[in-house]
């Protein structure tokens, strides 16, 4: 029986850390044994918030690449490619712009909120307000039956429901609406206590030397009100209590009651965390070095993802350019 297909895509503007591993990428190891997998990394979505800065880039894409491999992607199992290398993006989003009305790009929740976050940038462009119709393409040129999100990308999602609904009603029915593929994504607060995230310079990157991973568990934020071990603890506004629930769940009932008890200090909690953070990294970095060690394996997966992205991609791109007569 054909499996039914899954799309997600993830931006090299940045290296990946804890945020991306719990949200989204052990979930997408975990898809690719029940259905058709599509992941790609976007790195045309990069250049939204991105564009002033390239140097980095190529890095950035070569990183997100070597950590989708170490976190158990398989390429025998999934497809993985490059956004860039799969030209028909560029040439269905040209033609989906023409057809979203801008009001829809304008209520888009993270639309206003990205713009607060990165206060200083200047993103009044075309291509950050017309983000969300490039991620309709992302989905709508492989017509996945599903896309693996949480509950803060459900908006996304049915914007590209909504350019899909538009373009049948004006063309034919050529794109299927995919489904949401709802996913559990744990609350991934930053070394300071805000959400992790790349722009706030805040996060554990899966590719960090065990050395850095200790420096930064050491820096981050506890209980507030607990000056010293003698105090009694609230685990609920600490920080490194969170990422036990995540991380060490076993553990949690005895690090809970015994901060309560102030019988437990912060340093041994933060001990006993990186303990588990470390045993549970061990061996993304150990299959990490090796994939770097291997430039050309790299290149040919990317390059046979496209490959198979491509004839999906040229097919679909060719039925919508037939639909809005460019193709007689």
């Amino acid at each position: 029986m054909t499996r039914k297909r899954v799309l997600s895509g993830i931006q090299p503007s940045g290296k990946l850390h804890l945020g991306n591993l719990v949200g989204a990428l052990q979930n997408w190891v975990s898809l690719q044994d029940k259905y058709d997998c599509f992941f790609f990394i976007a790195d045309y979505h990069a250049l939204t918030t991105g564009y002033d800065n390239v140097k980095a880039l190529p890095g950035y894409i070569k990183d997100v690449a070597i950590d989708l491999l170490a976190v158990g992607l398989d390429p025998k199992k999934c497809v993985l490619f490059k956004q860039s290398d799969v030209t028909a993006h560029c040439e269905l989003h040209l033609l989906f712009s023409m057809i979203t009305p801008l009001s829809w790009l304008e209520r888009v929740p993270t639309y206003k909120s990205k713009i607060a976050e990165l206060k200083g940038k200047d993103l009044g462009t075309y291509g950050f307000l017309g983000y969300p119709v490039l991620q309709a393409v992302d989905i709508l040129l492989y017509k996945p039956a599903f896309v693996p999100v949480g509950e803060d990308q459900l908006p996304h999602l049915e914007l590209t429901r909504e350019i899909s609904r538009r373009f049948n009603h004006f063309y034919g029915d050529i794109f299927p609406e995919p489904k949401a593929l709802l996913t559990h994504v744990p609350t991934m607060p930053g070394l300071d206590g805000r959400k992790m995230s790349k722009s706030y310079g805040n996060t554990i990157a899966l590719s960090d030397t065990s050395d850095d991973i200790k420096k930064k568990v050491n820096s981050m934020i506890t209980d507030p009100a607990r000056v010293k071990k003698e105090d009694i603890g609230h685990p609920d506004v600490c920080t490194v209590f969170s990422y036990h629930k995540i991380f060490n769940q076993a553990g949690v009932p005895a690090i809970e009651q015994e901060c309560k008890e102030a019988s437990r200090g912060c340093v041994a909690c933060k001990k006993e965390f990186l303990s588990h953070l470390l045993e549970i990294l061990e061996p993304i970095q150990k299959r990490r070095r090796e994939i770097e060690t291997d430039e050309n394996k790299l290149h040919d997966i990317l390059a046979d993802g496209a490959k198979k992205a491509k004839s999906i991609a040229s097919t679909t791109l060719k039925e919508a350019k037939e639909a809005m007569g460019l193709i007689s």
